[in-house]
């Protein structure tokens, strides 16, 4: 996996994926950027997010649930210095379906967290409590 970041201007760059997809990466405008794209941290986030989506998503699909959405919602807070490195991390998930398992849910929210989700697994093993929440949404 690899991928390239290239400056462009102030405090923004383009970073590509390793599979050809790129995106712009900025700063505020009080750091010296145009705010046309995510923070780096934002994105780590959102990687995080997904990663754990991903594993939600397929181990239900997997164990024959009838999902429609899936949506994950992340907080998390920065330590007050130098580096500022998440401290806690929450992910909620909010799954919706038609005759969801909720025990299903559940389980495939825990295997994402201690089995599954690379960026999860690493950041947690970094010193960041992650946490993790759900909900089921019968429609």
């Amino acid at each position: 996996m690899q991928a390239k970041v290239k400056w462009t201007d102030g405090v923004q760059f383009v970073a590509e994926s390793g599979s050809g997809h790129a995106l712009v990466v900025d700063g505020a405008a009080e750091a010296g950027g145009r705010n046309t794209g995510p923070r780096p941290m934002e994105l780590l986030l959102m990687g995080l997010g997904a990663c754990s989506s991903y594993d939600v998503v397929s181990i239900l699909k997997k164990s024959r649930q009838n999902i429609i959405d899936c949506q994950a919602s992340v907080e998390a807070e920065r330590v007050d210095a130098v580096p500022a490195i998440f401290s806690k991390i929450h992910l909620h998930f909010v799954v919706t379906g038609k005759d969801l398992k909720p025990a299903q849910v559940e389980r495939a929210v825990s295997l994402s967290a201690e089995k599954y989700c690379s960026a999860s697994i690493m950041l947690g093993k970094g010193g960041v409590d992650i946490t993790h929440s759900h909900e089921v949404v019968e429609i």
